[in-house]
């Protein structure tokens, strides 16, 4: 297996775990937090989604999707633009209201777009820096796994969500 087939393997387990998480959901299970603190099955899918989107588009010098295709008006959020959910508040992670179809339609067009940017890296390719902030700067190949490793994350936590949720009904 190259680099290229590692990664596109990767990212559609992810795609797989998000799509059962979402898939049946009605937009009140979606927004439903098991505690008033916790994170949505939307919030959660959103913002792994947004953190792919947002992480690979830097990494590869293209834009977001969020943006360039239209998906922030769409979702209408009442946060900045560029906003990933990173960093936000109780409050803020509940304004997080979406359907299945809208979570997985941003979700699986950031997963084609990723696809076509992982699908001809090599391994020479995962030691380029994408990002000279950190000490040491951040290599293409450290970001992937980054972001692999979080949306699996994310991932995971949506499906536990989703257990807890239906398991209440």
């Amino acid at each position: 297996m190259n680099s290229a087939a590692l990664l596109v393997d990767s990212f559609g387990r992810i795609r797989e775990v998000v799509h059962e998480a979402v898939e049946g959901l009605t937009d009140e299970d979606l927004a439903a937090r098991v505690t008033p603190d916790a994170n949505s099955v939307a919030w959660l899918v959103w913002h792994l989604t947004r953190i792919q989107d947002d992480h690979l588009a830097d990494a590869f010098d293209t834009e977001q999707l969020w943006i360039s295709d239209g998906w922030a008006a769409r979702f209408a959020l009442p946060f900045p633009e560029r906003a990933t959910g990173y960093g936000q508040t109780s409050a803020q992670v509940g304004k997080v209201r979406a359907p299945g179809d809208l979570l997985l339609g941003y979700h699986d067009a950031v997963h084609a777009r990723t696809l076509t940017l992982v699908g001809t890296v090599t391994n020479a390719d995962l030691d380029r820096v994408v990002d000279t902030r950190w000490d040491p700067p951040v290599t293409l190949g450290v970001r992937l796994v980054s972001v692999i490793a979080d949306d699996l994350q994310h991932a995971g936590q949506a499906a536990y969500a989703r257990g807890l949720l239906k398991a209440k009904t």
